[in-house]
């Protein structure tokens, strides 16, 4: 009974058992097994023959020899180290500019074939009708120690020979411009070009094409079937025609030597190109004009519509009456597009969604200024031919002169013009005089007028009569343009000159705290310099009863707070605060380049402001007074509220204030220019300096440019304003 019981225990694990034993015997069995002497020899002769594979256990390679064998080659060996050869890789060549990289090529070159006895003459001409509307012009000549005119780019490859001259440019513009354009043309410089034309036949044409195009001219040879193209009306080559002459260009050198250049060439594109010289290409024809000795060419001006050169062209006079002519040609094209816009908007303008409400006056011109309250609203200057109601220095009523006086002369005689070649023949109209006239400027649009003309109307039968006509005249704005500038250097460093008097002795901790903040800390290139303005009584309690001490010892602790900092001062007595008078001392105590800030203690200092002082300020060129940021009375703006701890631009809280002249950006040498100018109109009235202030010196005396604009990050705090002698400080 208990052997049953035991076998029924056992018999779980039995396929356990039987599985462990025949697993062990089939592992044994792939075991092979050596029982004979190892013959080392032969395991040597199979570890040399295996040096540098992988050893496995258990092979030969890896049995110790024992105390016959030679056991030397499996002690440890040290193998110097032989880092690998990297290959050197050529560095990919990137372009600077990415139409290099894709083979964008420029669309024209031109080159105008010149010589000793023109190019001060002619080529200048030429220069001058054709450098604005082309980007690469190039004049080639052959001249010998010959001084070159400035200002336009020219080859000499030193043949006179005309022939000869024409290879060597030929051969020129192969070796340099081949890959950089798709068309060449080829002038002469006593031909005029319309260039704007020019550039608009190369844009209708296929860089593809082996093109020859010009005036087609016979060759001497009447056997020669081709023409060549005229060189005296230029002619147009194709990149893909030059590259196939190119090869073939050698050949050309020395033949037919006795022709005129432009057949030679003529004769070598024939020759080797089999391309012979079109006027015609898909529809587009190369117009040209042969040019007389004695041609009133304001006759024949319909002929010039579509021509292209004008040749021969007999000296520089000839060329700018030929360039005056086209140019008011395209002009009036220029108009005849501008009626035609017109005519397609006012006709688009019926099927629009507000009809022809729709259209603004003058069509095309953008809508007029939408203000978005009450304080953009753009005012009308009323004014009459001698007299305008709103004057810069704030006077209701002031005389019109100079440029306003122009302007308003223009505009009337502008209107009168335009009446008559509206109402031309019937009537005719006179002005008699300007009744009331308005302007305004709208920065959408340009200067508006609105004119009320008393007009004398004579109609064809002689009869006149007096009438009031009121037009509504626009100049609007012209293209927007980059106006280049002196380059100015954002290093510089500025020197900021604060005077201070006995009544800003409580703001001086404000600033110094303002300036350690914004340019100390910040290592800002400036540097302070404080200036203590001591009447006379104050002057002589000086070392009883200083009353800067204690501003002294602000600027004493600041030096020791900053150890690279010091804050030079100087003491002057004057008997009022004259900006001439202190801006006098500080003067002879520095280079003429330095770069002065002049500011007051109210004023916060910002590293932002400090770079545009050094932007707007030009040596010898213009002088800066900036419009600070001021804030209103806090007790009103702010009543009942906190105030802001940052400055913003918010009409509640701050405005710029237009009448604060006391900060002033200024060089040391444009300073004593005007100052210089000044001392020699008020050196009998050493008095009237006090009513001076260095603003009104530079514009009366002074030819540099005053330069005024609103600042934003030049704070300034409210203050009261105390009359100080003479003037208010």
């Amino acid at each position: 009974m208990k052997f049953d019981t035991f076998i029924a225990s056992v018999r779980p694990f039995g396929p356990v058992v039987v599985g462990f034993t025949v697993g062990l015997t089939f592992s044994l069995l792939s075991v092979r097994w050596v029982t004979t002497p190892f013959d080392y020899a032969a395991a040597e002769d199979a570890a040399s023959s295996q040096e540098g594979r992988e050893k496995v256990v258990g092979s030969p390679a890896f049995m110790s020899t024992g105390a016959n064998g030679n056991s030397d080659d499996f002690r440890p060996r040290i193998v110097a180290y032989e880092p690998a050869v990297k290959n050197k890789t050529k560095e990919p060549f990137r372009a600077k500019y990415i139409s290099t990289e894709l083979g964008i090529r420029e669309r024209l070159f031109v080159g105008v074939l010149t010589s000793k006895n023109t190019i001060n003459t002619l080529g200048v001409a030429v220069n001058h009708t054709i450098r604005q509307h082309l980007d690469s012009v190039v004049f080639f000549t052959g001249m010998h120690n010959h001084k070159l005119p400035h200002g336009f780019p020219v080859v000499n490859h030193g043949y006179e020979h005309l022939t000869q001259a024409m290879f060597q440019t030929v051969k020129h513009i192969l070796r340099h411009y081949i890959n950089e354009y798709d068309w060449f043309y080829f002038t002469q410089d006593d031909t005029y070009m319309q260039a704007d034309r020019i550039k608009g036949l190369v844009s209708h044409l296929s860089v593809n094409q082996m093109l020859y195009m010009g005036k087609p001219v016979e060759f001497v040879d009447k056997q020669i079937q081709a023409r060549y193209c005229h060189g005296g009306f230029g002619y147009l080559m194709s990149r893909s025609l030059l590259l196939h002459l190119k090869l073939f260009l050698g050949n050309c050198e020395n033949s037919f030597l006795h022709a005129r250049p432009d057949e030679w060439l003529g004769r070598c594109v024939v020759d080797y190109t089999n391309t012979s010289c079109v006027s015609e290409y898909e529809g587009l024809e190369y117009h040209h004009y042969e040019s007389g000795e004695s041609v009133d060419y304001s006759k024949e001006a319909e002929q010039f519509e579509y021509v292209l050169t004008v040749h021969p062209v007999s000296d520089p006079e000839h060329m700018y009456r030929l360039h005056k002519l086209f140019t008011h040609i395209e002009l009036q094209k220029t108009y005849k597009e501008i009626e035609k816009l017109q005519a397609e908007i006012k006709n688009l303008s019926e099927v629009a969604y507000e009809g022809k409400r729709s259209m603004v006056w003058p069509i095309g011109i953008n809508p007029s200024f939408r203000p978005e309250n009450h304080r953009a609203v753009l005012w009308w200057d009323y004014f009459t031919e001698d007299l305008i109601y709103n004057c810069p220095d704030g006077s209701p009523r002031c005389e019109l002169h100079g440029i306003d006086r122009m302007d308003v002369e223009d505009v009337i005689g502008v209107a009168v013009e335009e009446m008559n070649r509206k109402y031309k023949p019937i009537i005719h109209l006179n002005k008699q005089q300007l009744v009331n006239g308005y302007r305004r400027f709208d920065p959408c649009r340009g200067m508006e007028y609105i004119l009320d003309l008393q007009l004398e109307v004579i109609n064809q039968k002689g009869r006149n009569l007096s009438v009031v006509k009121r037009v509504h005249l626009l100049r609007p704005l012209s293209r927007v343009e980059m106006i280049a500038t002196l380059l100015v250097r954002e290093t510089v460093t500025v020197h900021i000159i604060l005077p201070i008097t006995s009544q800003h002795t409580d703001h001086i901790s404000s600033f110094l705290d303002a300036y350690a903040k914004n340019a100390i800390e910040k290592s800002e290139n400036a540097i302070l310099t404080v200036l203590f303005i001591y009447d006379h009584f104050e002057a002589q309690e000086v070392n009883q009863h200083d009353i800067f001490s204690a501003v002294k010892n602000q600027i004493k602790s600041y030096e020791r707070k900053f150890l690279d900092l010091k804050i030079p001062w100087i003491s002057v007595e004057t008997e009022g605060p004259s900006q001439i008078r202190y801006m006098d001392v500080i003067s002879k105590q520095h280079p003429v380049d330095t770069l002065f800030f002049i500011t007051t203690v109210q004023t916060n200092i910002s590293s932002e402001f400090l770079s545009r002082c050094r932007m707007n300020t030009v040596r010898n060129r213009q002088v800066f007074f900036p419009i600070p940021l001021q804030d209103w009375n806090q007790d009103i703006a702010c009543h009942k509220q906190a105030v802001p701890k940052m400055a913003h631009l918010n009409k509640d809280t701050d405005m710029f204030n237009s009448s604060s002249w006391n900060e002033a950006c200024v060089y040391n040498s444009d300073y004593v220019a005007a100052r210089a100018l000044l001392a020699s109109d008020v050196q009998e009235k050493e008095d009237l300096l006090e009513n001076f202030v260095i603003s009104d010196m530079f514009v009366r005396y002074s030819r540099l440019h005053v330069f005024r604009a609103v600042e934003p990050s030049l704070h300034q705090k409210c203050s009261k304003q105390t009359g100080l002698g003479s003037i208010c400080y």
